[in-house]
C-alpha cells in the first residue's frame, strides 16, 4: 500500500509553482476525490463536488473527441470572469487546477504535463486494488475485457454525476 501523502507532496509542488493557482484537486475518473490542496482562502468550496464536475466534464469532452475521431484529449480549460479551471488526464485520474483569471496558461499546461508523469505511476500503485476477474484455479486476471468494462463503468458514473448538476 502506498503512502497517500505522496499525492499531497506532488499537489503541493504544483500549487506553489504559480502564484495564481488557488486549488489543486486529483480525482479518479468517476469523480471521487483522491487528494487536494488549497491556498488559504476565506471562501468555502465543495472540493468533492468541484472534482466530480471537472471529471465529468473532462470525460464527456474526451468522449466527444473519440466520437469525432479527432484524437485523445489533453486539457479542458474553462474560463470565467474571475478565474479559470483546468482539467487534464493524469493516468487513471483527472488533475484539476483552479486559478485566478490572469494565470500564465503556458505555465499551467507545463505543470500539468510534469504532474501527469509523476502522478500516473503513484495512481497506478494506489488504484492497483481495482477488482479483477478470478480465473480457473482462483488465479486473478485483469483481461482487456475487464479493463474495458471498468473504463466504460467509470465513464457512465462520471456522466451520471454531471447530470446531477
Amino acid at each position: 500500500m502506498i503512502d497517500p501523502r505522496r499525492f499531497d507532496t506532488v499537489l503541493s509542488k504544483i500549487i506553489k509553482s504559480e502564484p495564481g493557482i488557488k486549488k489543486v484537486i486529483l480525482v479518479d475518473r468517476t469523480g471521487l476525490t483522491i487528494a487536494h490542496v488549497s491556498k488559504f482562502s476565506y471562501v468555502s468550496v465543495d472540493v468533492d463536488g468541484i472534482g466530480a464536475i471537472a471529471s465529468a466534464v473532462f470525460m464527456a469532452s474526451a468522449e466527444q473527441g473519440l466520437n469525432l475521431t479527432i484524437g485523445g484529449l489533453d486539457i479542458v480549460t474553462s474560463e470565467f470572469d474571475t478565474g479559470k479551471i483546468f482539467a487534464s488526464t493524469c493516468g487513471r485520474g483527472i488533475l484539476t487546477i483552479i486559478s485566478d483569471a490572469d494565470v500564465n496558461i503556458g505555465m499551467i499546461r507545463l505543470l500539468m504535463r510534469k504532474a501527469n508523469e509523476e502522478l500516473s505511476s503513484i495512481l497506478d500503485e494506489f488504484l492497483a486494488g481495482k477488482p479483477t476477474r478470478i480465473g480457473i484455479g482462483g488465479v486473478a486476471s485483469a483481461t482487456p475485457e475487464v479493463r474495458t468494462s471498468l473504463e466504460k463503468d467509470e465513464l457512465e458514473a462520471a456522466l451520471r454525476e454531471l447530470e446531477k448538476f
